[in-house]
């Protein structure tokens, strides 16, 4: 278990002058809350402030979240313009994401779009089903393939054409398959302990915030998923070739 993330420990994916991507173990907050606990900013933070030697505080622009049990690639901004110019480009959903998650179940087809209407349940945190015209209502949409079965669980790559809250944890359990150890969603905990839920971020694609240039980054799914269904060769590997290859497939 990672107790703290120091600029010691902290894995960086990605930096340049306006931007810095790194990974996020799934159990860490991406930002403080008022329970004091662990948050992966902070330890970005650190990284920056040591690594360029920067006195007082360190400015860092929080992009996107990623929900505490999930893992994978989170990007900052480093400066007021790195923010502005990344911040448009996930509101105009001109960033592509690729998740990988491992479900219980085999989902009813190779390949799907799955398409729901969601609203937030703000006292129990959790997404609900609504119809389309109720007031707060949104539309959420995602494409998944299925890679791998074995035994009681399915490897599943998603594409999000939408991003709500909890998109992709509803989604799966609604067709029957949800993401193992998720037991808001109906999952027991099933897989390696039971601590975390199998989703992860697995590759991030981006313009950079001056120049006219696409990054592509792209992570392993984590270890114990790649033990699990034996190394198998559709697993994504790291770097740009691997990313390119998740969007062309």
């Amino acid at each position: 278990m990672i107790k703290s993330i120091t600029s010691m420990n902290l894995e960086v994916l990605y930096e340049d002058n306006h931007l810095i991507a790194v990974y996020k173990p799934a159990g860490i907050l991406v930002q403080g809350d008022k329970s004091g606990k662990t948050n992966l900013m902070d330890g970005v933070k650190a990284h920056i402030k040591k690594k360029y030697n920067k006195p007082g505080n360190v400015f860092l622009g929080l992009l996107h979240r990623l929900d505490r049990p999930v893992s994978g690639i989170v990007l900052f901004a480093k400066t007021s313009k790195g923010a502005a110019r990344l911040s448009e480009q996930f509101r105009n959903r001109s960033i592509k994401k690729i998740y990988h998650a491992m479900v219980v179940g085999k989902p009813p087809k190779q390949k799907d779009k799955l398409i729901h209407y969601l609203k937030k349940d703000t006292n129990i945190k959790k997404a609900m089903a609504c119809e389309e015209q109720t007031f707060g209502c949104r539309r959420a949409e995602l494409e998944y393939e299925l890679l791998k079965t074995k035994g009681n669980f399915s490897l599943l790559k998603i594409r999000l054409a939408s991003g709500r809250f909890h998109q992709i944890r509803f989604q799966l359990a609604a067709i029957g398959c949800p993401i193992a150890n998720d037991i808001k969603y109906g999952a027991a905990k099933n897989f390696i302990g039971g601590k975390n839920i199998t989703l992860s971020v697995t590759g991030l694609s981006f313009q950079l915030a001056t120049k006219n240039e696409w990054k592509n980054i792209s992570i392993p799914v984590p270890l114990e998923w790649k033990e699990y269904f034996d190394n198998i060769a559709c697993l994504p590997q790291a770097g740009l070739t691997g990313f390119l290859g998740l969007l062309l497939l």
